[in-house]
């Protein structure tokens, strides 16, 4: 199968719904031939699945399982990778890897689900809750919103009041092993309650904004909001 990869952010109503009926299309045959038959749970604590949402075993490596928005993952070595925080903080900080291991570790057990309609239950997540982040760096009470910024050039934006859970981290390691690559090595965002367009993968940088800003799929048709128990997957403008 040709991998598509969507770079264009002018892109028309018509042309967004044809890439995500390829992508829809593109997981049911991969989950056909590769992860065998859909499991059945009631997902994270009880609560059961999220509408329009079916279980599968693991989560797609980004191009690798799944497409990419470019053609070949971001190669990181954690003895080069830095993390740029900035913005509207007191204290704009640069980690290093060794850096980012000595905050204050936790660990989270969450479901994981994409837009496509795919879950992922009971994955344990192991890093850094997002809370740490502000106290490190002091965000100011101008700061309403963070966007996350790719090594890919991937971004996404979220109010600061939806990152303050604690289920929320960036995390570099699941289910006791350290994140693949295909999978946000070495580090990504996790927020359970988003559908996973939102927890982005290869963060180098979190900017503290006095606003949302448009992220990479949110420009292209997708949700703002991404609310997986109110079944927001698309802008309503398309």
């Amino acid at each position: 199968m040709r991998t598509i990869y969507i770079q264009n952010s002018q892109l028309s109503a018509k042309t967004i719904s044809w890439a995500v009926l390829s992508s829809n299309l593109y997981f049911s045959l991969f989950r056909k031939s590769q992860l065998g038959p859909l499991l059945s749970s009631k997902g994270e604590n009880g609560r059961g699945l999220p509408p329009s949402q079916k279980p599968i075993t693991r989560i797609l490596r980004w191009g690798i399982d799944h497409p990419g928005i470019i053609s070949e993952n971001p190669h990181i070595s954690t003895e080069d990778y830095r993390l740029i925080i900035n913005g509207e903080v007191e204290t704009p900080t640069r980690l290093s890897w060794n850096q980012v291991l000595q905050l204050p570790k936790t660990v989270s057990v969450s479901d994981f689900h994409c837009v496509e309609g795919w879950s992922v239950l009971n994955c344990q997540w192991e890093g850094i809750r997002f809370t740490e982040i502000m106290n490190l760096v002091k965000s100011k009470q101008t700061a309403k919103a963070v966007t996350f910024e790719c090594a890919d050039g991937y971004t996404t934006s979220l109010f600061i009041t939806e990152l303050q859970a604690d289920d929320v981290v960036l995390a570099y390691k699941l289910n006791g092993d350290q994140l693949e690559e295909g999978l946000g090595f070495p580090l990504r965002l996790i927020v359970p309650n988003k559908y996973a367009y939102k927890s982005a993968l290869w963060v180098t940088s979190i900017r503290f904004t006095r606003g949302k800003e448009s992220g990479f799929w949110e420009r292209r048709g997708y949700s703002e909001t991404a609310d997986v128990w109110k079944n927001d997957r698309f802008s309503r403008t398309l």
